[in-house]
């Protein structure tokens, strides 16, 4: 089996970084490049309240994850594609779960977004490359946004 990086895909300005980064590190690996995108249904989660026939439909909500998979490669690699094989998959679940489980072995390399730094972000929303970083059977790479190294070196 080739070894494979796998990354974690969101479509934020971040996320694209994330996932040039992880097509540099398959490039020096001969790896594999899994582009990860996890999704779920609104208001499917915990408390959610969704009865059936509201809200969006588990068929449409997966076309909108594969949509948003292919926009953010396109994104990042233009036609020139990433320069190494390209596995896209989008995968119903919790986005730290989804990554931690599709990296799966130790040998592979998990790449993430290590996301917004501010106060207010952390309280609403948890990290997902600290939740990789603690539960990952293999090495994970949390690549900054690209903007906020740009804008904490005064550059």
């Amino acid at each position: 089996m080739r070894p494979r990086v796998v990354v974690g895909v969101s479509g934020r300005p971040g996320g694209l970084t994330a996932l040039r980064r992880a097509a540099a590190e398959a490039r020096l690996r001969e790896a594999e490049l899994w582009a990860v995108l996890a999704w779920d249904v609104p208001g499917a989660g915990l408390g959610g309240r969704q009865g059936a026939g509201l809200g969006p439909s588990l068929l449409l909500c997966r076309a909108d994850a594969a949509v948003r998979l292919r926009s953010a490669l396109t994104a990042a690699f233009g036609a020139a594609g990433a320069g190494v094989p390209v596995a896209g998959r989008a995968v119903r679940g919790t986005p730290g779960a989804v990554l931690v489980d599709m990296a799966g072995a130790g040998d592979c390399l998990l790449v993430v977004g290590a996301g917004p730094r501010g106060a207010l972000h952390r309280c609403l929303r948890p990290s997902v490359a600290r939740y990789c970083v603690a539960r990952a059977p293999c090495p994970v790479l949390a690549v900054p946004d690209a903007r906020e190294l740009v804008g904490r070196d005064g550059v």
